[in-house]
């Protein structure tokens, strides 16, 4: 091998390194680089009981796993052990993995909450018990427990029968998976809509599931929002809130969190953790059942929704909606009232003092008298377009007003304006655009007497043009190296800095404000906002004065099309400062953003990467007959080239309508490359990427495969002597028992548990032909060295002997070094359809894991979504176990099987992207078995 054949496996391993190293880095961003938890720990003050509630006798015998529970803690819990119930009804469902004793946060926090109103109206929380199956991985229970949910539910509303004020509903609280079973009960076909008023889910994957594993998986979800696509009008008295986790969350990314867009009505809103009033911070994938801030405006909307008539929640869709729109989305710094007085009085012996000054500040400390400020309107109509206040009074009371065509300074009745201003960490802030209240003459900012506290009041008048800058982004493939920067000169209270061009959800930006003040006088911090228009996934940061502030800028949802609007930075400054903004790319993010959303679709192109390279071993086994090294041939073959324009052909022709009726008469599935470039039109690139991230994850799989069997094999000789292995017919009745058997085991109890059994058996038989060829190797060269030694010995004896010696020394390394080669070949070929099947079986561990964890339950799974895979592959493997590279050379199929590699890696991009259960299907490999 010359120099530069040498160098080529050298520049091939550093660059698949990088491109490892490329998956590693978004990987860490997505597992490790978020803000802190902000959240606070909900504590109970007694200690918490859970009554196990009796269940009739066909329910029990029918669901054995299940069971429902009662929370309770102390006194409360000791009175409800006779099941005397009269609150209202809340159901529980946990997620996947989930315990039914992650209900306690809320249940603690609403006992708190009915303590404090002498239990006028109080909840009854119930948690089901899914036996902490894992649903997100094996979709085959989800039936199941939606069935034994709404039993749950028919229990639960008998225990109220004959009640004065029975419920007639639940109101459900349903943590990741647990909200999907929780919509999925409107699917049965003997299920009441009506039986369910309220739905809470907490970081539920309601799009798509995260990781589409098997098909009761995909099944289940399309079963899902189709219904609830068609039955939109029908489920319109159904109030659903969705609430996301946000970046933290890594398991389930936000934009899965948000209900399917033609699935929304009237009625259903979707938020994300960081943008929710009082909280303002992202959560994790657990931490969102416990967050004390998400769980204190979850029961204050609770409460809020209580009918004061029927002492239950309000039948009322639109209240429904006013009290979740006011404790989730905007927060008016106000308690929540249905139907708020128009107008108020303005009584009270104070002080009214008239402001002309366009802009005004007011400090409050241990104030006895109260005032109106009033701030007619007239004089500045025509100069300003906005007026904008601000107090850091964080009480719930009224502080602004209007006052309607008053030509006094003074007005006894007004408008209360309170409620349109929103509540931030810091301070509450009001924006009135002027145009848009043309009947009012005056503004009234009352400041109450106080004693104690000291709080400050800001207003200013202002044209929106002059606090609105445009920041246009840079460019995803600057790397960081270039940047936009704007300096704001601060004369005001309010900027809005435009981000122009930010609608990717590949695109992730740094972005620093660098804050300065003329004066060293105390201050109060500025608040940034980023602000994304088209859905509620703000961020918010407090910043104290001066200061460096560094805000990742990210998307969950991509802007929807016929979406103008622009993504925002408002900056709550002080007005003697003034602010740097510099926006750079940044990479890491963007590697991250990358691996949150296309992270699941890996294995498909690791599985084509391989696929494309045993391909290419065949193909060498034709022409040379020799088999190629793994690594070697995965440089040489594994080329997006290959794969990629094909699909990109076959979705264009998908555009016509006669190219897709033939698609559709040949009964094939939609190409999922086709799906996901609607969704996003960078796609295609991003799926090249992803090639060339799967093809490096493959090298140095691969890589890591044959190390260890090198270490192993080293390990095997160490300890005891090499194995014979003995050639035999491909096909014994011993092996054909043994598939058999795997067969039956498959049928019997658990289709995962054959292939796990055959692999390791392949395994197996691939380290024990590692270590009969390092043995082999090993015994050739020390033979060699003995026929040396005794060569040159000899040369005292005749010429006649030593020219025989010679010849037989010959013919016998001759005949080792092609056994050894053979072997050799044999091993290569092992390695590489071990490699693949090692994904395979990874992809299958999960229906395995839940049989064993549900054993004692059953013995069978069922369904079983790899019964008939199983029977297969165990027969597949165990033909391609005991086979050689001398039975393939000698097969008159090679040239064909040869082929089959690279229209099988297609498929596995075109169909298995979206549907990873895909890649076990047998159908895709039976074509390549000689």
């Amino acid at each position: 091998m010359g120099r530069a054949g040498r160098r080529l496996p050298a520049l091939a391993a550093l660059f698949y390194g990088a491109l490892a190293a490329l998956v590693l880095l978004g990987v860490r961003d997505v597992l490790f680089i978020y803000e802190e938890n902000r959240c606070s720990m909900t504590y109970m003050y007694e200690y918490p009981e859970y009554l196990k509630i009796k269940l009739p006798k066909k329910t029990a015998r029918r669901y054995p796993a299940y069971e429902l529970y009662l929370y309770g803690e102390g006194n409360y819990a000791k009175e409800n052990k006779n099941l005397l119930l009269t609150g209202i009804p809340v159901l529980f469902l946990p997620g996947n993995a989930g315990s039914y004793k992650q209900v306690r946060s809320l249940g603690s926090i609403a006992l708190r909450k009915a303590e404090d109103v002498d239990f006028k109206y109080h909840f009854n929380f119930f948690s089901v018990n899914f036996n902490e199956e894992l649903v997100a991985l094996y979709g085959g229970s989800l039936q199941r427990q939606t069935k034994f949910v709404h039993e749950c539910i028919k229990v639960i509303l008998k225990l109220y029968k004959d009640r004065e004020f029975a419920p007639s509903s639940v109101a459900i609280v349903g943590h990741s998976m647990g909200g999907l079973v929780a919509r999925a009960l409107l699917t049965l076909k003997n299920f009441k809509p009506e039986l369910i008023n309220l739905l809470i889910t907490q970081a539920t994957p309601h799009v798509a599931p995260v990781m589409p594993l098997d098909r009761y998986l995909t099944d289940f979800y399309t079963a899902v929002n189709n219904h609830w696509i068609l039955k939109a009008q029908e489920l319109r008295n159904l109030t659903t809130l969705s609430v996301a986790g946000g970046f933290r969350d890594y398991q389930v990314r936000s934009g899965l969190a948000f209900l399917p867009r033609s699935s929304q009505h009237g009625s259903a809103l979707s938020v994300v953790s960081s943008a929710v009033p009082r909280a303002w911070a992202s959560t994790d994938h657990l931490s969102i059942v416990w967050c004390k801030e998400l769980i204190l405006a979850t029961i204050r909307a609770f409460f809020d929704l209580i009918d004061e008539n029927t002492r239950q929640i309000t039948e009322d869709p639109k209240k429904r909606m006013s009290v979740l729109n006011h404790h989730f989305v905007r927060h008016p710094a106000k308690i929540f009232e249905e139907n708020p007085e128009a107008f108020t009085e303005l009584t009270g012996t104070f002080t009214w003092i008239t402001v002309k000054a366009s802009k005004w500040t007011y400090s409050v400390y241990n104030d006895s008298d109260g005032k109106y400020f009033t701030f007619p309107l007239a004089s500045h109509r025509k100069s300003y377009s906005h007026v904008y206040c601000e107090s850091t009074l964080l009480d719930t009371s009224s502080w602004i007003y209007g006052c309607m065509n008053s030509n006094s300074p003074m007005c006894l009745e007004a408008t209360d304006l309170s409620w349109k201003a929103e509540l931030l960490p810091t301070t509450k802030v009001i924006m009135l655009k002027l145009q848009d209240h043309p009947s009012l003459s005056h503004i009234v900012v009352h400041v109450p007497p106080t004693v104690g506290n000291k709080y400050t009041l800001d207003c200013e008048f202002f044209k929106e043009d002059s606090r609105t800058v445009q920041l246009p982004v840079t460019h995803l493939f600057s790397f960081g190296l270039s940047s936009s920067k704007i300096l704001l000169n601060s004369t005001g209270l309010l900027y809005n800095v435009q981000l122009q061009h930010f609608n990717r959800i590949y695109q992730a930006f740094k972005i620093h404000i660098e804050s300065h003040c003329q004066s060293l006088k105390e201050r109060k911090p500025s608040v940034y906002r980023l602000h994304i228009p088209w859905s509620h996934e703000d961020s918010i940061i407090v910043a104290r004065i001066p200061s460096s502030t560094e805000i990742s800028a990210k998307l969950h949802i991509a802007q929807p099309q016929n979406d103008s609007r622009v993504p925002e930075l408002n900056i709550y400054s002080s007005s003697d400062c003034h602010y740097e903004v510099i926006l750079k790319t940044s990479l890491l993010q963007v590697l991250g953003q990358i691996m949150r959303f296309h992270a699941g679709a890996l294995p498909a192109y690791i599985v084509s990467n391989i696929l494309l390279t045993y391909g290419g071993q065949l193909s060498t086994l034709v022409s040379t007959g020799q088999c190629s090294d793994f690594s070697l041939e995965l440089v040489r073959t594994a080329k997006p080239y290959k794969v990629e324009p094909l699909i990109s052909i076959v979705v264009f022709l998908q555009g016509f309508n006669w190219f897709r009726e033939i698609w559709e008469s040949l009964s094939l599935p939609e190409v999922d490359a086709a799906v996901l470039s609607s969704r996003d039109a960078w796609f295609p690139l991003v799926s090249l990427i992803l090639f060339l991230f799967g093809t490096g994850i493959a090298y140095w799989s691969g890589v890591f495969f044959s190390t260890s069997l090198r270490l192993f094999s080293s390990l095997w000789l160490a300890l005891m002597r090499p194995p014979v292995l003995q050639k035999d017919k491909l096909i014994t009745p011993r092996r054909l028992c043994g598939a058999l058997s795997l067969a039956l085991v498959s049928w019997t109890t658990c289709g995962a548990l054959a292939v796990v059994i055959v692999y390791l058996q392949y395994l197996f038989k691939v380290i024990k032909l590692h270590v009969n060829v390092k043995a082999d190797q090993n015994t050739l060269s020390g033979d060699s060295g003995r026929s040396k030694e005794t060569l040159q010995n000899s040369r005292m004896h005749t010429v006649k002997n030593q020219s025989s010696m010679d010849s037989i020394s010959e013919a016998t390394q001759s005949l080792s070094n092609s056994t050894i080669a053979e072997a050799v070949n044999s091993l290569k070929m092992h390695v590489t359809i071990l490699n693949l099947f090692t994904w395979i079986v990874l992809l299958n561990l999960p229906s395995l894991i839940y049989w064993l964890k549900n054993l004692r339950y059953s013995v069978k799974l069922d369904p079983d979504p790899c019964r008939f895979t199983a029977i297969i592959i165990t027969c597949i493997l165990e033909i391609l176990m005991n086979s050689s590279t001398s039975e393939v050379q000698s097969s008159k199929l090679l040239k064909i099987a040869a082929k089959v590699p690279l229209p099988l890696s297609v498929a596995m991009l075109a169909f298995g992207r979206m549907h990873l259960y895909k890649e076990e299907d047998p159908d895709i490999y039976r074509p390549s078995i000689i």
